[in-house]
């Protein structure tokens, strides 16, 4: 830990600056940041001609995250997707990021290729495109053609952005350990698992092998289906470093003029596309978790392609279906149904009032229920349910975030194509799927089988633990643990009713030896003054000077 404080103290105090710079001295003044920065270096907050308090406090925030650079961007936008942690207002702000990052030499490229590959690039591509179809913060993609003739795209990662990602990845960690007290005290209670998940997403972002392995995987579930089609990864040129695809043309699924040359129906184009994606979350449990229009393209003959599987989202089983029965509550008008498939659906669900909590769902039932279905937006459903996931602190699956924001984006989508779009005409067939397959006969006879093996388990170590825990009782080494909570204004209570009595002590203590020094006999040569000897009138001084400075330093620590 000291290694890594040392290693990036430098980029920490550019960090503190910055923070200064917009306006967030109490972040850097309440947390141990304030001894990196100069007092002379603390208070500018003038952002060229403009001063930084005309903008929010959210969106100071923002220009924060601009200027700390790509990976700090990542975050945000990461972040962008936890309603459940972050106000409404910073979200908004985090969506506006754009991580618009220059495309390096393909020169750098060509090399990087090679390396991977252990061969000329020659030996593997007839045409290599030095112009690229894309850049971002990690790689970026150059078209090419292999010797076989077959047309592909390359993406190839930037030179030393593992490096520099395992570097910053570090700074984080350690600004979190820094002002861990402080965010917690904003409500933004783990902190570090938020910088551990982020770190684990960026390790799968930084393996091209594990987007390699994702459309595998939905090529294989999709291999039936004639109006979608994932492009086809080259494994075996494919590298951690870089991924060669299958080339896809088509335009952008919004490009509503191009679909009526090519004669089809854009209304159409827009309800298969939401057929595929709701099949991804309620069929398949997986799903391509940023269907922007660039990623999703329409080929001639109607077929929806999807591109750029680098971010995935998963629900496991009991999560789509408890997912499913909240939009099912809802539809039905049943706050309680939504209150207990939201408790089945978060991580930790601990709902100090859970009356208050159906109250609240009641009340957003009967808002979406007055309005007609043409004025009901997915948009508000969204922010509705996530500012109730964030004031009630439900800890909720990352996926359900992307897959509300992928609902957005599509109905974003849809109304470009069809003017009588509604995303909850699509939903609601799912949902009644969906609590059919929970109660099939089938998935009863599974729940079963394993609560059974579960069970079985239990009564197969249940004699070994009893025997085990009755061992220790008998051998006196049976220990109880017991976490306090809640304690720490006591403590503090304490320590300021010790801190009193020792400064009282003190105080009486240098009065009786000041009084004691009165009844001594000195030699003639004792100055008074005003008839009182000096030595006393020197320890009245120290006593007072002493219980000044012990005033002063229980102040100081009230404050800290």
């Amino acid at each position: 830990m000291f290694k890594n404080t040392i290693s990036n103290l430098s980029r920490i105090r550019q960090v503190a600056e910055v923070l200064l710079r917009y306006g967030f001295e109490d972040v850097v003044t309440t947390t141990p940041l304030r001894r990196l920065v100069s007092q002379s270096r603390r208070l500018s907050w003038q952002r060229e001609d403009r001063q930084v308090f005309e903008t929010t406090r959210w969106e100071r925030v923002r220009l924060i995250i601009e200027e700390l650079g790509p990976t700090f961007i990542k975050l945000a936008q990461a972040m962008s997707n936890r309603a459940d942690l972050l106000p409404e207002a910073l979200i908004d702000e985090f969506e506006k990021l754009q991580s618009n990052v220059p495309p390096f030499e393909t020169a750098l490229a060509r090399q990087i290729i090679e390396e991977e590959l252990g061969r000329p690039i020659s030996e593997v591509f007839s045409e290599f495109d030095d112009v690229t179809l894309g850049s971002a913060s990690i790689g970026q993609v150059h078209r090419a053609r292999l010797l076989s003739g077959e047309e592909v795209v390359v993406k190839v990662q930037r030179p030393g952005v593992q490096q520099k990602v395992k570097s910053d990845l570090a700074l984080l960690h350690e600004l979190v350990r820094l002002t861990a007290g402080f965010l917690q005290k904003q409500g933004l209670a783990n902190p570090q698992d938020i910088v551990d998940a982020f770190e684990r997403s960026m390790s799968k972002e930084l393996d091209y092998t594990a987007e390699a392995r994702s459309m595998e995987q939905f090529r294989k579930l999709y291999e039936n289906y004639t109006t979608f089609y994932v492009p086809k990864p080259y494994r075996e040129l494919s590298t951690a470093r870089i991924l060669v695809i299958e080339f896809v043309s088509g335009c952008k699924i919004t490009d509503k003029p191009q679909l009526l040359a090519w004669d089809l129906s854009p209304a159409t184009v827009a309800e298969n596309g939401m057929d595929i994606y709701l099949t991804q979350i309620f069929e398949f449990g997986i799903f391509h978790a940023d269907p922007h229009p660039g990623n999703v393209l329409v080929r001639p003959d109607g077929t929806i392609v999807l591109i750029d599987f680098g971010m995935v989202g998963r629900l496991t089983k009991q999560q789509k279906y408890a997912f499913a029965g909240v939009f099912i509550g809802m539809a039905r008008q049943d706050a309680r149904s939504m209150a207990l498939n939201f408790r089945r659906l978060a991580l930790t669900a601990e709902i100090p009032d859970m009356r208050a909590f159906e109250a609240d769902l009641s009340q957003l039932i009967e808002d979406f229920a007055m309005l007609d279905v043409k004025e009901m937006s997915m948009s508000d459903l969204a922010d509705a349910l996530q500012n109730i996931i964030y004031n009630y602190k439900l800890q909720v699956p990352g996926a359900v975030f992307l897959i509300l924001r992928a609902l957005v984006i599509l109905e974003g989508i849809g109304k470009v194509l069809h003017p009588n779009f509604n995303t909850f005409e699509f939903v609601a067939p799912y949902g009644a799927r969906i609590i059919k397959e929970q109660y099939s006969r089938q998935n009863l006879l599974s729940e079963a089988e394993y609560t059974g093996t579960q069970l079985l388990a239990l009564l197969q170590t249940l004699p070994s633990d009893v025997r085990q825990i009755v061992r220790k009782i008998s051998k006196g080494e049976l220990r109880l643990k017991f976490e306090l909570v809640g304690y720490q204004t006591l403590m503090r209570k304490a320590d300021q009713l010790v801190s009193r009595t020792i400064l009282a002590l003190l105080g009486v203590g240098g009065l009786l030896f000041s009084g004691l020094t009165l009844l001594g006999r000195y030699s003639p040569d004792m100055p008074y003054h005003r008839g009182v000897p000096e030595i006393t009138w020197w320890s009245l001084g120290a006593t007072g000077f002493m219980l000044l400075i012990l005033l002063l330093l229980g102040t100081g620590r009230k404050e800290k």
